[in-house]
């Protein structure tokens, strides 16, 4: 198992829990997600960027 310190970038969504469950589902493309963070929000574009780290099993 490996740990990664990823960058995502997220549409923002209606409401906190959709913008929640946008997150997950993009940072579980990655691996396993242990903890994650909004660190910017560009309101133009509506996105949110989201520094994450992950896990990855290796086989």
């Amino acid at each position: 198992m490996t740990t990664h310190f990823i960058t995502a970038e997220v549409e923002l969504q209606a409401n906190p829990t959709e913008l929640e469950q946008a997150i997950a589902k993009e940072l579980e493309k990655q691996g396993e997600p242990l903890r994650w963070a909004i660190t910017a929000v560009d309101s133009q574009k509506e996105k949110a960027t989201v520094e994450a780290v992950v896990t990855k099993t290796t086989d």
